[in-house]
């Protein structure tokens, strides 16, 4: 049995990733979703543990999408990845899969665009170990058409396998045209259906385009379907089993499991008694993070003293970009930053996890 996969679902607006994870959560593969507000969040969470696909908004402050998938392509090469946007922008489309995406879906609002969204991430999530496009497995490829047909759309498909490229066209539900290097119509159809793996992109119509299909769709795929099979039937059985490269396993951090609950930004551990190397996930400078964790603490504690009100060992603050806690208990010391949107009621009762966990 394959095992329940893991998406990363990256969005600056809270409600958004609210929306989309119930979206998501019809999946048929049931995915376990975990979300992100910011490009460092979302990148942390990827060092903490393997995903197998991250979801990114492109409009987003501080860190926007396309610079969080350029660092993301670069150091988890094997993920799968998606841009969801409201920017209908030829450019950014272009930009983002020159990067290496896998798919470029705008935020659906209709129920057809929905279900066409929900399609093609299940695609994107099915499969993980057999060949297959990148976002669009074979099967898939023709659940794409199928969708685009029934659906009465008229788009262009392009499609990139290796160095070559093909496109399919598509009018108001037909199949018009297609071509893939020298071939065109039927027999470029038939050639793009037996590829085993590629890049996929939806381009708008092309009205002027041709038609050299007079065939219905219905009979296009049929014939191209028991063409390939008997094709595969004359195959070697065993001459396309050779295994994939395996996913880059990610080392977890010692807080990844705190850095998992809800709204967690980042955490830093260190020792009230010494100055070791302190433990931190998720801070791009621990050392000074731990000095002005120790320093603020042990000021609080002052206050307490002069105040005569006993031991305080918890802060809580919060600024303009995120939720800060600060506490100590024992001979330890946290740091905990949180979201800036987080309800008080919720960041307590994950502090309260927290501090159950840690003691564990």
């Amino acid at each position: 049995m394959s095992r329940q996969p893991k998406l990363l679902l990256l969005d600056d607006e809270p409600e958004a990733l609210e929306l989309y994870r119930r979206f998501l959560s019809r999946l048929p593969s049931q995915p376990e979703i975990h979300t992100a507000t910011s490009g460092a969040r979302a990148i942390r969470l990827l060092e903490s543990e393997p995903f197998n696909l991250l979801i990114s908004d492109l409009k987003m402050p501080k860190m926007d999408g396309l610079q969080v998938l350029t660092i993301v392509k670069r150091r988890f090469p094997h993920l799968r990845t998606a841009v969801m946007t409201a920017l209908a922008d030829e450019q950014f489309r272009a930009r983002a899969y020159a990067i290496g995406i896998d798919l470029f879906l705008e935020k659906p609002g209709t129920s057809h665009e929905i279900t066409f969204f929900l399609d093609c991430i299940e695609g994107l999530l099915g499969r993980e170990h057999e060949a297959g496009f990148r976002g669009v497995q074979s099967k898939t490829l023709v659940d794409l058409i199928q969708l685009e047909c029934l659906s009465q759309s008229s788009s262009t498909l392009k499609i990139v396998h290796g160095p070559a490229e093909a496109r399919i066209w598509i009018q108001n539900g037909e199949i018009i045209d297609a071509a893939a290097g020298d071939l065109t119509g039927e027999a470029a159809f038939r050639k793009i259906l037996s590829w085993k793996f590629g890049h996929f992109e939806v381009l708008p119509a092309e009205p002027a385009r041709p038609r050299t299909i007079q065939g219905s769709y219905q009979g296009l795929l049929l014939e191209t379907a028991h063409a390939l099979d008997e094709a595969h039937a004359l195959e070697d059985p065993h001459a396309n089993q050779a295994e994939l490269p395996p996913e880059p396993r990610v080392a977890g951090s010692p807080l990844s499991e705190i850095a998992r609950m809800n709204g967690v930004e980042f955490v830093i551990a260190a020792s009230s008694r010494e100055k070791p190397k302190c433990k931190v996930w998720g801070v791009e400078n621990p050392d000074q993070m731990a000095e002005w964790m120790r320093e603020t603490l042990h000021r609080f504690r002052s206050l307490g003293e002069s105040l005569e009100v006993g031991q305080l060992n918890r802060i809580e603050g919060a600024g303009t970009q995120c939720q800060v806690v600060l506490a100590a208990f024992g001979e330890d010391e946290l740091c905990v930053g949180f979201q800036r949107n987080l309800a008080r009621d919720v960041l307590r009762k994950t502090m309260k996890n927290i501090f159950a966990k840690w003691a564990s």
